[in-house]
């Protein structure tokens, strides 16, 4: 795990999937947004899991932000995840829980179209 956090990805038919685990800080939130931006392509999904993620800070949430609005401006999906406690409770401060499209599970996401 380097600078304190992991990231996987797997692509599949309808949508791309990234997994993120360990502290996303201003450290780590450099790799994060390389990451998520990379993963999004034009007119596609992609679906972001959050539950290993244990600590994020403002310059994490700025990456999903970015990330975010990156996907609205190519007509593309973007989805959070199982958002581990930690998370949820930084998105809901700010208020970010009502912009994001969030799924309990993976198969929740996948029933709802991505």
């Amino acid at each position: 795990m380097r600078d304190g956090v992991e990231i996987t990805s797997r692509k599949s038919g309808d949508f791309d999937w990234l997994g993120i685990a360990g502290e996303v800080d201003m450290h780590a939130s450099p790799q994060v947004r390389k990451a998520l931006l990379d993963a999004l392509q034009p007119k596609s999904a992609l679906l972001v899991d959050l539950s290993a993620v244990r600590y994020m800070d403002s310059s994490g949430v700025a990456c999903l932000v970015e990330a975010f609005q990156t996907a609205r401006k190519q007509g593309s999906r973007f989805a959070l995840v199982a958002v581990a406690q930690p998370v949820l409770n930084v998105l809901r401060l700010a208020r970010l829980d009502k912009v994001f499209t969030l799924y309990a599970s993976l198969d929740e996401a996948l029933a709802g179209g991505g």
